[in-house]
């Protein structure tokens, strides 16, 4: 009989008690935002998410301008990072020489410890004006006469919006993308590359056929880590989206506001009743986008593995 027992049924409870902690945790933040966000729940219903209105003197809020920059800014940003990231994984894990590897990525990784408002002073004060200058104003021109594409690139020339605050987010989450990309395409075993080798496989169809479907659960957790990282993002996107409350036009180059940058510049100022209640709303509904989106990664795994060994 073990004579110590009594340790392993402690340390169980203890491994229960911390999960069951972060469980409760997570519906007290739930259970917390509702009940504050309540009257204004009660004033607009499903409406708040597509009214184009934010009046604190009138008391008369839409959350659809701050929703809209939250996720065009974070799209953007993966669009820009997950490429980006899986050529530096790639390089680091395949092609990079000896020397060469372990500086470069401890450059990368040096990237995550920047802090956010470096970021955004960089962006604002440097990017910015490069943007506008370089990137802007010849697209204007290039495009003044193409309809669809006029609409996407109107706006002033002055190098913040929302295309700025997706290029400055994408910045910010190439380390983590790529850090977990580099790491998860180490474990692959090397025997499955070596074989793919030896039956004459290019790097690109080894990476393609055999690394990445080895790999796809942690390849996609890193995406999602940096997905969260950009839906959350406060202080860069504060700098260089403009903190436009109302939407004008669905260009990139049009100054927006994104539901963190709108809690971090008026939630201290905001006063009790609809205006910190319509706040809250917004928080609520972050959480809700990064539920939603950890759903559809949960979903998409499974539906991945589930076709494991189908011939498609």
């Amino acid at each position: 009989m073990r004579q110590n027992a009594w340790t392993d049924r402690a340390f169980a409870l203890m491994v229960h008690g911390a999960a069951l902690l972060t469980l409760a945790a997570l519906l007290g933040i739930v259970l917390s935002l509702f009940m504050g966000a309540w009257p204004a729940i009660q004033e607009y219903g499903f409406s708040f998410f597509v009214r184009n209105a934010w009046d604190p003197p009138r008391e008369d809020f839409g959350g659809l301008v701050m929703i809209y920059g939250t996720l065009m800014t974070s799209l953007i940003a993966l669009v820009i990072a997950v490429p980006v990231s899986f050529g530096i994984a790639l390089f680091l894990t395949e092609l990079s020489p000896r020397w060469l590897k372990r500086p470069l990525g401890s450059m990368v990784e040096l990237l995550a410890a920047v802090p956010s408002i470096v970021y955004g002073m960089w962006g604002l004060m440097v990017f910015g004006p490069v943007l506008a200058k370089y990137v802007q104003q010849p697209l204007q021109s290039l495009c003044a006469h193409v309809p669809i594409l006029h609409t996407l690139t109107q706006g002033p020339p002055v190098g913040i919006g929302i295309l700025s605050a997706g290029i400055i987010l994408s910045i910010m989450i190439i380390p983590f993308i790529a850090s977990v990309m580099r790491d998860v395409f180490e474990v692959t075993p090397p025997l499955l590359k070596e074989s793919a080798y030896g039956l004459g496989s290019t790097t690109w169809e080894v990476i393609w056929k055999v690394v990445l479907p080895y790999t796809k659960t942690g390849v996609l957790g890193g995406v999602m880590l940096g997905l969260g990282r950009a839906l959350g993002e406060t202080m860069a996107v504060t700098f260089v989206i403009g903190n436009m409350s109302q939407l004008s036009s669905i260009s990139l180059f049009e100054p927006a506001n994104s539901i963190t940058s709108a809690l971090a510049n008026e939630f201290a100022e905001a006063a009790p009743g609809l205006h910190q209640s319509a706040l809250i709303y917004l928080g609520l509904i972050l959480f809700l986008i990064t539920f939603a989106v950890l759903t559809f990664s949960r979903l998409l795994l499974m539906r991945l593995k589930g076709r494991e060994g189908k011939r498609v």
